[in-house]
């Protein structure tokens, strides 16, 4: 079970944190209502699981131990620095990351999605009509499944 839905870059979203392997999330949160694989590359060995009715999606990477390596959120309850963002519009997010250290970003435009990335803390703000919609956030899982330092 998720104790809360604060995002904390570099580190997991409230008690799931990065670098944990899938056995341990799955006997905590139990099984996931859908699974993306993306096997085949020796490059890339990964796994999604998605937990809809608990407002987020976890991706794990590694070729040796398979980790948490990234996680997306669309709940209502996620907060970053101490505010809910869901809901948030464009001026908002830059603001709450420019405040708390953050204010270097990427803007990309595609059908009608803005992303906003802020690559110092791997924090990505998917936009739709002007509001934030979801949030991914990521570090980066060597193929031993070590988060390395960033």
């Amino acid at each position: 079970m998720i104790s809360s839905y604060e995002i904390i870059p570099k580190k997991g979203l409230g008690d799931l944190t990065f670098g944990m392997d899938m056995e341990k999330v799955v006997s905590v949160l139990g099984e996931p209502e859908e699974v993306d694989n993306f096997e085949g590359d020796e490059e890339l060995n990964a796994v999604l699981l998605h937990y809809q009715d608990k407002g987020f999606s976890v991706f794990f990477e590694g070729l040796t131990r398979q980790v948490v390596a990234g996680i997306e959120t669309d709940h209502s309850d996620a907060t970053l620095f101490g505010e809910k963002v869901i809901g948030m519009t464009e001026k908002e997010a830059i603001d709450l990351m420019t405040k708390n250290g953050v204010p270097d970003f990427d803007k990309d435009i595609e059908e009608g999605e803005t992303r906003l990335s802020f690559e110092e803390i791997m924090v990505d703000f998917y936009l739709r009509d002007g509001k934030v919609a979801f949030v991914n956030w990521d570090v980066i899982v060597d193929e031993e499944g070590n988060i390395a330092d960033f």
